[in-house]
């Protein structure tokens, strides 16, 4: 019954910045819940790009993204925060929120697996173009 939906993509010029979002319904309380983000351009494998526990306390980031990237969350409004700066055209791609009900400590961003294939959201297409 989880429902995880994205939102905040679009177009944006390199070295530009925006911010995704991910609201949750359809669960009590976010926790218990740990967030991954991936991201997947058409023909590639999924990317692991960030996590966040569901306390907010540990966090995790692909090389790919550390410096650029910050995850946030505010449990009482169910939403986990992507901001995204100092972006680059080989970020384009669709981004995907995905739930973790049992909370690996740290937090994997690095395998989509870990993440049950019912709890991810329906993705954000995210282009960076001059």
């Amino acid at each position: 019954q989880l429902h995880l939906v994205e939102s905040g993509g679009g177009l944006v010029q390199p070295g530009g910045s925006l911010r995704l979002s991910c609201v949750a319904s359809g669960i009590t309380s976010m926790n218990t819940v740990n967030i991954g983000w991936f991201r997947q351009a058409p023909g590639k494998q999924r990317e692991g790009i960030s996590c966040i526990s569901s306390g907010g306390t540990n966090t995790g980031y692909a090389d790919s993204v550390k410096g650029r990237f910050t995850v946030s969350r505010d449990n009482a409004k169910k939403i986990v925060w992507l901001q995204m700066n100092s972006l680059r055209p080989d970020d384009t791609g669709v981004y995907y929120c995905a739930a973790d009900l049992k909370e690996m400590w740290p937090c994997v961003y690095s395998d989509p697996g870990v993440y049950p294939r019912d709890n991810w959201g329906q993705g954000t297409q995210v282009t960076v173009s001059s």
